[in-house]
């Protein structure tokens, strides 16, 4: 799967801080189509009316986590192949371990840079 850098981005956090810096620095690596959502059931919802190229969600989100909606996308037929990268403040093993059991394509622990996100992303498509 190559990179496509017009593809469409949706990245899901509850603090709009984090949104803004994670959409900065998608612009700087060359993307443009981004789009948010405040929390895994409004990302859902998103996922099920457009097609993302790929979802960059935070861990820790009330009502719906990341790593509930991660669950649901895999469990979702038309949802389960789209690339998901999981960010986080913890890096604790265990939390590494479920993200990967529940079918993350890569991990990414804040704080983070433009060159951090973009190795991500490159790693996820290969």
């Amino acid at each position: 799967m190559a990179l496509d850098h017009n593809m469409p981005v949706l990245i899901v956090d509850d603090y709009n801080t984090m949104l803004r810096i994670i959409r900065n620095l998608l612009k700087q690596i060359g993307f443009q189509d981004i789009d948010e959502a405040t929390d895994g059931s409004a990302a859902l919802a998103k996922m099920r009316d457009k097609k993302y190229g790929l979802v960059i969600s935070d861990w820790n989100m009330e009502p719906m986590t990341g790593i509930e909606l991660l669950k649901e996308v895999r469990a979702d037929d038309n949802l389960n192949r789209t690339p998901f990268i999981m960010v986080t403040a913890e890096a604790k093993t265990e939390n590494v371990i479920l993200a990967k059991k529940a079918g993350v394509n890569n991990y990414i622990v804040k704080p983070f840079n433009a060159q951090t996100l973009q190795s991500k992303i490159e790693a996820v498509f290969g």
